[in-house]
This record gives C-alpha cells, sequence and structure tokens, in this order.
C-alpha cells in the first residue's frame, strides 16, 4: 500500500519539518499488521515528496483480525473461509493505511511541528496521491467526500484487466488530490476518509472510536455534506455509534446557530431505542457575538474586520446590521473561508450586499497591507489558539501595523471552566487552545499592548457573572489615541 504527500512549497523540504521525518533518510515502523517505511522519492528545493509505504505481513493481518472474532463486527467483505488469507489487503490501501498513517505522522496529525511551528498552521501547496485505493461505489464516491474539503480530485477507476476492457472497472480507484491545505488537515482528511472509501475496516470498532471520528473531523466534519455516509462508514455501520456520533456533529453546528435557549438536535432510534438527544443552546456564543457587535456599534464603527472568521458566525450577524458597509473575513484556513461564505450565502446575496463582504486569506502573525485603515478589527476567540511565542508578532501585526481605530477581542476566562462539569480539571475548553487566562493575565495583556500601541482599553465579562470565578468570557475593546 503507497501513499505519497507532495509539497512544492519554498524550500520544499520543510515537509520533512512538518512530518517531523528527515528526508535524508529512511524510517521504518512496526504496526499490527506488518512495517510502515516513510521515505522520500524526491527532495528539493522546489519540490519534495514523501512517500508512506505499508508492508502488510498477511500472517499478522490474519491474527489481528482473528482477535476481534467473537465480538459483534461486521462481517467481513471477503465472505469465504479463505479470506482471512487470501485478499487484497497487502496490495490495494484501505483502512489498514490510515491505521499505519496515525502511527506514522502522529504529531503532524496534531498540527505540531516544533522547528517550524507557523508553517504547521499555514495552508500550503499539497499533492496527496493514492494509486490503488479500494473505493466501495466508484470514483463518484471519492470526489463526494474530498471535494467538500476544497480539494481538486481525479479519481480514475482501475478496470479489471487492461486485456479484457468488456469485464468493466475493477472496486478500486487512482486517487489523486490536489490543493492548499494545512498539512495536518490534509492527513486528518485522509485518516478519516480512507477508511470510509474502504468500507471495511479490519479492526474491532468500540465506542471510543466516536470520539476519534470527531477528533479527527474538528472543523470540517460537522458541516460536510456527506457526514452521514462518512459517521455510518467510519464506524463501521454500527447504528449505535452513528447515532452518537451524528447526534455530537449536530450539537457542533448548533453551538454558533441563534436558536432558542433549548432545541433538539438530533432524535433517532439506535438499536431498537428511541433516543432523543437534547441540547441547550451555547447562548453564550449569541451573548458573545451580541457583546462584540454592542463594541462595534459603539465605537461608531462601519468598515469591520473579522480576524479570525472561522466559518462565518460574526460574519452573518455583522451583514444582518446595515450599519456596518465593508465587512472583512480573514482566516488561515480555506476551508474555513469555504464554510463562511456558504453560511453567508455569497452566490445567493443581492449584488450590493455581495459587494459589502469580502473574505481574504490571511495569517494574523503577518503584517498584511490590506488591513490597514479600518475602522475596527475583532479577534473573537482567536488569541487563545496562538502559542504564545507567537503572541508578539500578533499584536505586532494588527495594532501596531493595520492598526485599526477600534479592537475588539474575546478569549475564555479559565477561572470559569470549575462551572463546566464535563471539563476535567487543567484541561482547556477546546483542543486547539494553546493557552486560556486568568481575569488577572488577560488585563495584565491588554495594559500591556494598549501602552506599546498607544491605545486606551477598557474591560469586561460576557455572560452570567459569578462572583467567585466571574464570567466565562472576557472582553476587551482597545481604542486608538488620538494623535496631537
Amino acid at each position: 500500500m503507497l501513499l505519497t504527500l507532495t509539497t512544492t512549497h519554498h524550500p520544499a523540504t520543510d515537509l520533512g519539518h512538518l512530518l517531523v521525518k528527515h528526508p535524508d533518510r529512511a524510517h521504518s515502523f512496526d504496526v499490527p499488521v506488518g512495517t510502515a517505511h516513510v521515505f522520500y522519492p524526491e527532495a528539493g528545493e522546489q519540490r519534495c515528496t514523501a512517500a508512506l509505504l505499508l508492508d502488510v505481513d498477511p500472517l499478522r493481518l490474519a491474527g489481528a483480525r482473528g482477535r476481534g472474532r467473537g465480538r459483534q463486527q461486521a462481517p467481513t467483505p471477503e465472505g469465504f473461509t479463505l479470506g482471512r488469507y487470501v485478499n487484497d489487503r497487502p496490495y490495494a490501501a484501505s483502512s489498514l493505511l490510515s491505521s499505519a498513517l496515525s502511527r506514522v505522522y502522529r504529531s503532524a496529525l496534531r498540527g505540531e511541528s516544533r522547528e517550524r511551528p507557523e508553517l504547521a498552521r499555514t495552508p500550503i501547496p499539497l499533492e496527496v496521491r493514492v494509486p490503488v485505493l479500494r473505493c466501495r461505489g466508484g470514483a463518484d464516491v471519492a470526489v463526494r467526500m474530498f471535494g467538500p474539503l476544497g480539494w481538486a480530485v481525479t479519481a480514475i477507476p482501475i478496470p479489471l484487466d487492461e486485456q479484457h476492457p468488456e469485464w468493466g472497472d475493477s472496486r478500486y480507484v487512482d486517487l489523486s488530490l490536489t490543493g492548499t491545505l494545512r498539512v495536518a488537515d490534509a492527513l486528518n482528511h485522509l485518516y478519516v476518509l480512507l477508511p470510509v472509501l474502504d468500507d471495511a475496516k479490519h479492526y474491532w470498532v468500540a465506542p471510543d472510536e466516536v470520539d476519534k471520528l470527531l477528533r479527527a473531523g474538528e472543523g470540517w466534519l460537522a458541516d460536510h455534506p456527506e457526514r452521514d455516509l462518512i459517521s455510518r462508514r467510519y464506524l463501521a455501520h454500527r447504528r449505535a455509534l452513528a447515532g452518537l456520533a451524528l447526534a455530537r456533529l449536530a450539537e457542533q453546528r448548533l453551538a454558533d446557530e441563534p436558536a432558542a435557549d433549548e432545541v433538539t438536535v438530533d432524535e433517532a432510534t439506535v438499536d431498537g431505542t428511541d433516543e432523543r438527544v437534547t441540547a441547550r443552546r451555547a447562548s453564550l456564543a449569541a451573548r458573545r457575538r451580541e457583546a462584540v457587535l454592542g463594541a462595534l456599534v459603539g465605537a461608531g464603527a462601519s468598515r469591520v474586520l473579522d480576524l479570525g472568521c472561522g466559518g462565518g458566525a460574526l460574519l452573518a450577524a455583522l451583514v444582518g446590521d446595515r450599519r456596518f458597509t465593508e465587512i472583512v473575513g480573514t482566516d488561515v484556513s480555506p476551508h474555513a473561508l469555504t464554510l463562511a461564505a456558504r453560511r453567508l450565502r455569497l452566490d445567493r446575496l443581492p449584488e450590493r450586499q455581495r459587494n459589502r463582504v469580502r473574505l481574504w486569506q490571511s495569517a494574523l502573525t503577518y503584517r498584511d497591507d490590506r488591513l490597514r485603515g479600518y475602522d475596527a478589527a475583532v479577534l473573537m476567540e482567536v488569541i487563545e489558539h496562538v502559542d504564545p511565542p507567537r503572541l508578539p508578532a500578533l499584536e505586532d501585526a494588527v495594532l501596531g501595523h493595520a492598526r485599526p481605530a477600534t479592537v475588539v477581542v474575546t478569549t475564555p476566562n479559565v477561572e470559569h471552566n470549575v462551572r463546566y462539569e464535563g471539563l476535567p480539571a487543567g484541561r482547556f475548553r477546546h483542543a486547539d487552545h494553546r493557552f486560556e487566562w486568568t481575569r488577572a493575565e488577560f488585563a495584565a495583556w491588554v495594559d500591556r499592548v494598549a501602552a506599546t500601541y498607544g491605545y486606551t482599553a477598557a474591560i469586561s465579562g460576557v455572560g452570567d457573572d459569578d462572583p467567585e470565578v466571574g464570567a466565562p468570557t472576557q472582553l476587551a475593546v482597545l481604542t486608538r489615541k488620538e494623535i496631537p
């Protein structure tokens, strides 16, 4: 089984830092079904390719499958006694390759790179090739899976026998993907979707697979048009697990919707039992947007930047208020901008409305001349996603270079975390948070950046104010001082 990942980012050999695998060496890893090898067929300044080759041992594969016998696992796709020993698994890419990918590229999947932390968070040009991939449902399924994620997809069916084209196509495709994405996003897409296309996991699917799916699908699966099919196939068609996964994905989607205080997110029959899953609306999200809008209106802003706009929840609120005549959303992720455009229905807006909105790809730790001259900039739940050593770069890019008249910042109050029953002690509210500040720490940061860049500042809370631990969200409004 073979998967190659290529970049033309300059220098292309930075791919070695992102994958944490040196291009000058071959790397081997023992996995339950054989040995995984990583090597670089090409490694130059202009182009670099990392190849993951999984050498499957049929006997070890049979043993891995045998350990799952006796459990309520879906029947094997081979459908005959010798299927455990005589099958295509050693040769065609399948769910086995996904397991090897998680073992070999563990740090890269988490978006971690000690040598290139900023690059790990930056989309770069990528090409993925899986020359022989099991694809149940044909090439169209591969397009439906990868296309909505920003990939240009080429899936060429492989004939059963090139000498006998009348026999038709096999169940395999030659898959090629091209796009500009973060390496972590690309690998997580592959980690989830390779077994989905294969539709035949080789190992026991336990309840913790739901957490794995949601973790790898964070930021894209909840809004994927094929999320139902992805969940069912990834979880080996176990109805209870698929129902749980879909309910949790529905909760994620509702977290950014301005809904009633309590809404039903899913009602499904799971293993013969009517299971009603009810989630209270994340009213804090709506109240946070209302607080930000209030701060912008109070500042008299009409031309506004939403920096790190994500899926566009705040942008939608801005578009709904005619006082904001020019609205710019920026994000480092092209996929996030695609989701924002979809949420705003830009393709359906009247031209006059559409001309109020622009979406730009931009990294907040780099100066961007396009962001200069605006009335206000919003950093809503953004700074906590930045590594602390990179915060000075963000401060310089936003307050020093873009220098809007008003800057609105919101961030979690870590002291309030003790009020969340499901949040273990010491854990942040989101897996991607690099830090969460106390009220004193946030106030100290606000005072420092205001003094450094010539702003005055006012700090308040958003959400119910707890007398012991404060409000769940902290908000600061920085106003640029008038220059005499």
